[in-house]
């Protein structure tokens, strides 16, 4: 994919270099057992002008961000990202930007205005809309706070694992969670979700298969429209894509774990059914072609 020097996105929130736990300053809150423990001690200190001190202390400090109570702090330092895996941060913004301008133009021509969400770059875990994000959760879409959270690290295990490498394979991951957030946006989200509430967890689970084709759909969909107005892609560029989506289906994902594929429990569809949808946002280039509710 041709994408150096070219324009990147502002909407990447980079939390690489401190490994934030906590979504506010002050870490997690002290438990009601530990609360409970504490009061006897913290109303004999307020007894005499010293203990007075040591609380008020005590409490500025934790509302400075430090909290004893937290089993780390809420923000870790780490070693500085390796020259390769900036290179990744960059692309990533790249892609974002790109992506970002083709569903501008899409929801413009559609009458709307097309809010452009966060990706958060993280190493190891952090907090977010969602709860925690940990990197063995590999990249996701949180409506709560309209973000993409990925950590880096997987598009490596991508490649080790499942031998699904290259810069389009990662491109293709970004634009299908992005296209999570195009579904949240639509209403999709919030209409399957009701949906699912009513069923059992087999038709439950077919639901949530069509929500993943149909961001892979439009993952192929970004690529077709980007591909005319950038000129970016370029050979085996979508063979990269293609190979992902097959790579990370549940059939083979589920036989690689444990020898062998239960259907009705699919989550996001099998190979054929991931990498076919990918190839119809492509071929067909317009939101009516991936319609996987039909």
């Amino acid at each position: 994919m041709i994408w150096k020097d070219r324009e990147q996105s502002s909407n990447v929130d980079d939390r690489r270099y401190s490994n934030t736990s906590s979504s506010g300053g002050g870490g997690s809150m002290p438990s009601l057992g530990t609360m409970m423990f504490l009061f006897p001690i913290i109303k004999r200190l307020l007894g005499t002008k010293l203990g007075m001190g040591v609380v008020a202390i005590g409490a500025v400090a934790y509302f400075m961000g430090f909290n004893p109570f937290s089993s780390s702090s809420s923000s870790q330092s780490l070693s500085k990202p390796s020259a390769q895996e900036e290179e990744q941060a960059k692309f990533i913004s790249t892609v974002l930007r790109d992506i970002e301008i083709v569903w501008g133009d899409i929801f413009k021509a559609h009458g709307s205005v097309y809010k452009e969400p966060k990706v958060v770059l993280y190493r190891g875990n952090t907090m977010g809309g969602c709860g925690e994000a940990k990197s063995d959760m590999g990249p996701f879409y949180c409506p709560a706070d309209e973000s993409v959270y990925i950590d880096l690290g997987f598009f490596d295990e991508l490649q080790k694992k499942h031998n699904a490498g290259g810069d389009f394979a990662a491109a293709y991951v970004l634009a299908h969670e992005i296209g999570h957030h195009v579904q949240n946006r639509a209403g999709t989200l919030r209409k399957v979700h009701a949906a699912q509430g009513k069923v059992g967890e087999k038709d439950g689970n077919a639901l949530q298969v069509r929500v993943e084709l149909q961001a892979d759909c439009y993952a192929g969909l970004w690529a077709a429209q980007a591909q005319k107005r950038f000129n970016m892609l370029e050979e085996g560029d979508i063979d990269e894509a293609l190979n992902t989506a097959s790579a990370i289906g549940d059939d083979t994902l589920q036989k690689e774990a444990q020898g062998y594929a239960i259907p009705d429990s699919f989550t996001h569809g099998s190979s054929a059914e991931r990498s076919g949808w990918f190839r119809k946002g492509f071929e067909g280039g317009t939101l009516e072609s991936c319609d996987t509710f039909r």
